[in-house]
C-alpha cells in the first residue's frame, strides 16, 4: 500500500503516518497540490491520497483528471469540521477521517482500498492444478498468460504470483488496457516528457517505470492496439521503454502477467493480436476454468462470501440450507465467481432467517436460482428479431445501432457480455456507444438502471 499524505494540518498527520506505517504502508508527503503532482507524475505512485480538508480537493481532482492519474481521495480534519467535510466529498474524496486519527479507522480505510481480502479460495481439483502451476513458476521471472472467462479470477490470481514471487514485496501495478482509451495507452505505460503532446504540462513517469522491480499486470490484453503491441514486444524484449516525446531508453526491470478472456490464438491467426508478442507473453499459460467446471469451488466461495459480507455488514454469519447448497450447485454461472459473489452478498442482506435459505438467492431483477429464465443469449435473440421485422427503409447504421442497445438493454448494461453475444470487441462495443452518447442517445449504464448520455 502506497499513501501519499497531502497538507500538515498542525502536525496531526504526523500521527495518521504512523499508524499507517505501522500497517505496512510505505508514506510520502505533500505540502500541497503541486508537490503532490510532481510526486504522483514521479513514478513512486500512490493507491490512495490522505488529502487535508483545508486543501482546495475540487482543484486537486480537476488536476489529477486532467493528467489521467487515478488514486482515491480520502479527506482528513479536526472533528467539528463538519461543513469542510460534506465539502471535501462532494468535491470528489471518497471518505472523512476526523482527527486526531484513530488507529483502527485508519487500518479499516487502508484495508478498503488495498483490497486485501480477494483471498484465493479453491477446493475444486480443477482449480487446484492451476494453483499448483502458479505455484511452481512464481519464483521465476518468466512472463505468465492468464486466460479465463469474465469473472473467473484471473486478476486474483496474478496477484496470488506476484505474492509468491521474489518480487512480492515490490510494487503490483496493474494496467486495464481496455478501459483507457487507445491514445492515452502509450502514455498511461510508458510515460511522456513535457510538451510530448497536447496537455502534456510536465514529465510523466508512465507504469512500466512506476512497476520497476515488480509486477506488471496488462489486463485484457487482447484490447491493445496492434501497433502498441510493437512497442510492448520491445520493451518485454530488450527490457528498455521509450518515454512519449523521450530521446534516450529508460530501462526497466518488471515481471510481466497478462490476462485475456480471449482466445488469443484465435486473434493472432486473424491479425487482431501480433503472434511474436504472444509468444512472449505466453511462456507459462494458467487457464482458469470457468466456475461451472470447478463444482467443489461454488460451495466453497459461497460460504466464504457468506462469512465474508455478513462480517462487513455488521449481521449474523448464516450457513446455507440443503436448498440453497442445490440450487447453488445447479446453477450455471455464467458470470463465474464475480456473479456468485454478488449472488451471496444479496442473500446475506436480504435473509433474517436463521440460514440463508433457496429463497434469498436471487438475481439483481428478483428471480431466483433455478427458476425459468432466459438466458442473455435467448435476450440478444428477441432483441435481434424484435429489430429486424422493420428494417425496410432503416440504414444499416441504424439497424446496428437498435441490435447493440437492445442488446446491452437485456445484459442489464453488462458490456462484456454484450460485446460477447454482438460477436465485437469490447472496445468496439465501447467506441461505438461514446458515438451514440455524442448524438445525445440515451445509453443503458453498466449494471442497469436509469439510461444516462454518457457510455
Amino acid at each position: 500500500m502506497r499513501l501519499l499524505i497531502v497538507g500538515t494540518l498542525q502536525g496531526q498527520l504526523t500521527l495518521a503516518t504512523k499508524y499507517a506505517m505501522d500497517k505496512g504502508a510505505s508514506v510520502t508527503h505533500a505540502e500541497n497540490i503541486e508537490q503532490a503532482l510532481a510526486v504522483l507524475r514521479s513514478g513512486k505512485g500512490a493507491d490512495l491520497l490522505m488529502v487535508e480538508v483545508a486543501i482546495d480537493i475540487a482543484e486537486l481532482v480537476k488536476r489529477l483528471t486532467e493528467e489521467h492519474i487515478h488514486a482515491p481521495i480520502v479527506a482528513c480534519g479536526i472533528e467539528n469540521n463538519a461543513r469542510a467535510a460534506v465539502a471535501a466529498i462532494h468535491a470528489g474524496a471518497k471518505e472523512y477521517i476526523p482527527l486526531p486519527p484513530d488507529p483502527e479507522l485508519i487500518a479499516a480505510v487502508l484495508a478498503a482500498v488495498a483490497n486485501d481480502d480477494r483471498d484465493l479460495i479453491f477446493r475444486d481439483e480443477a482449480m487446484s492444478r492451476v494453483v499448483a502451476l502458479a505455484q511452481q513458476i512464481a519464483s521465476s521471472d518468466a512472463s505468465v498468460l492468464i486466460t479465463g472467462e469474465s469473472g473467473t479470477g484471473k486478476e486474483v490470481l496474478a496477484r496470488f504470483v506476484h505474492g509468491k514471487s521474489q518480487r512480492a514485496k515490490k510494487a503490483f501495478i496493474c494496467v486495464n488496457c481496455a478501459a483507457i482509451p487507445e491514445q492515452l495507452l502509450e502514455s498511461e505505460l510508458f510515460g511522456h516528457e513535457k510538451g510530448a503532446f497536447t496537455g502534456a504540462i510536465a514529465r510523466r513517469i508512465g507504469k512500466f517505470e512506476e512497476a520497476n522491480g515488480g509486477t506488471l499486470l496488462l489486463d485484457e490484453i487482447s484490447e491493445m492496439d496492434v501497433r502498441l503491441q510493437a512497442k510492448l514486444l520491445r520493451a518485454i524484449q530488450e527490457r528498455v521503454i521509450d518515454r512519449v516525446g523521450g530521446t534516450k531508453p529508460v530501462p526497466v526491470d518488471i515481471r510481466i502477467i497478462a490476462t485475456s478472456n480471449r482466445n488469443l490464438t484465435e486473434a493472432a491467426r486473424s491479425g487482431e493480436f501480433r503472434e511474436d508478442l504472444l509468444f512472449r507473453l505466453n511462456v507459462v499459460n494458467l487457464k482458469i476454468p470457468p466456475l461451472r467446471e470447478r463444482p467443489a469451488d461454488v460451495m466453497e466461495l459461497a460460504t466464504h462470501f457468506a462469512a465474508k459480507y455478513a462480517q462487513a455488514n455488521g449481521m449474523p454469519a448464516r450457513p446455507l440450507s440443503a436448498d440453497a447448497r442445490k440450487a447453488l450447485a445447479l446453477n450455471p454461472w455464467r458470470g463465474n465467481v464475480r456473479e456468485l459473489e454478488n449472488c451471496i452478498h444479496r442473500a446475506v442482506l436480504l435473509t433474517s432467517g436463521e440460514q440463508i435459505d433457496a429463497d434469498g438467492l436471487v438475481s439483481p431483477d428478483g428471480i431466483r436460482l433455478g427458476e425459468s429464465q432466459p438466458s442473455q443469449v435467448s435476450h440478444a435473440a428477441i432483441a435481434a428479431e424484435q429489430v429486424t421485422r422493420a428494417l425496410v427503409g432503416r440504414t444499416v447504421a441504424d439497424v446496428e445501432r437498435d441490435l447493440i442497445l437492445e442488446t446491452l438493454k437485456h445484459c442489464l448494461g453488462n458490456r462484456t457480455h454484450a460485446a460477447n453475444i454482438l460477436g465485437i470487441s469490447i472496445r468496439t462495443l465501447r467506441n461505438k456507444l461514446n458515438e451514440y452518447v455524442g448524438d445525445g442517445v440515451p445509453v443503458p449504464p453498466p449494471g442497469g438502471g436509469e439510461l444516462r448520455g454518457a457510455a
